[in-house]
């Protein structure tokens, strides 16, 4: 578990330096990256946006701005391991998406990480109440005394700030919290019996 959880850090920070070099590589073109990769509501043509829009940003300063929690957040949920990890993500990023896809006006492109940021915060809020284990707990306290009031993002606020993108990325990570298995405590042994006999194993 200990190798799972520094790979998944790691590939944490290996998706952040992916939305730089991105970046870096976007903005002498003129924001190109961004038409081609970003959600575009009411397009059918490209599904696939919805994985590739959270790496790219209108400009550094959108990208500055979610660098840090991206990073914080997202090295809490890969405490997790690095499945769990990229589940989460996974989850988050659909259902992120589709909400922006959905509820967006028609032909406005989206982009940027802040949906996968909405969303580790509501997956580490609702898996510390799910799991009650004393480290998800004081993870959840700290994401809330830390982040809690980032809630508002998912209201109507802002011209060109993308609220379907928190909210669904919130929404997502909730969901991914509650679908995703509770992990086992170590050494923890689950019993059952067939005709009399019983038998326990020991959970990875």
């Amino acid at each position: 578990m200990k190798q799972s959880r520094i790979t998944a850090i790691l590939t944490v920070a290996g998706m952040l330096a992916a939305m730089w070099v991105f970046e870096i590589l976007d903005t002498p073109l003129g924001g190109q990256l961004d038409r081609q990769f970003g959600i575009q509501a009411g397009n059918t043509s490209a599904p696939w946006t919805v994985l590739t829009a959270p790496f790219m940003h209108g400009n550094f300063a959108h990208l500055i701005g979610n660098s840090l929690p991206f990073l914080v957040l997202g090295s809490l949920v890969a405490f997790s391991g690095l499945g769990r990890f990229l589940l989460t993500t996974l989850i988050v990023a659909v259902v992120s998406g589709v909400g922006v896809w959905l509820f967006t006006a028609s032909g406005v492109i989206t982009v940027g990480a802040s949906g996968l940021v909405f969303g580790y915060f509501g997956y580490t809020v609702l898996r510390g109440i799910i799991e009650r284990k004393t480290v998800d707990i004081v993870i959840m306290i700290c994401v809330v005394i830390f982040y809690g009031t980032m809630i508002w993002g998912v209201l109507p606020q802002h011209p060109g700030v993308s609220w379907q993108a928190h909210l669904f990325g919130f929404l997502g990570g909730l969901l991914a919290a509650y679908v995703l298995p509770r992990r086992e405590k170590p050494g923890q042994i689950n019993q059952g019996s067939v005709g009399g006999a019983q038998g326990g194993y020991y959970a990875p």
